[in-house]
């Protein structure tokens, strides 16, 4: 059985950080593309970053200079380091794996950025 664990998300004032881990079981983490997606009331989910099975990075525009995504494949585990954090940036996050026609979520946690 495949499983995405997310965890980090919480309540956060603009201008802080927070780091994000997904945690990925029943599959072979390493050949995968591992991303970070989000999803903001109303809106469609959209790319935040992802990360190929070789280590490139592609990130959204939005994303760009703030946020950071890493992975481990020791731990199975992919990272994104958000700093800057902003109102806009409230959303639910989502862990996704992919390869070849093999995609997987997992079940998101909230971000949310107030004072």
């Amino acid at each position: 059985q495949v499983r995405l664990v997310e965890s980090g998300g919480g309540l956060v004032q603009p201008g802080g950080s927070l780091r994000l881990s997904c945690v990925g079981s029943g599959i072979t983490f390493r050949l995968y593309t591992m991303g970070w997606y989000r999803q903001a009331p109303g809106n469609e989910r959209e790319l935040v970053a992802t990360i190929g099975s070789g280590g490139t990075i592609a990130n959204a525009d939005s994303s760009k200079g703030r946020f950071t995504i890493s992975r481990d494949n020791a731990k199975n585990t992919v990272y994104l380091e958000m700093n800057s954090l902003k109102p806009e940036d409230t959303a639910i996050y989502y862990c996704n794996a992919r390869y070849n026609w093999l995609t997987y979520w997992g079940q998101g946690t909230q971000v949310t950025v107030s004072s």
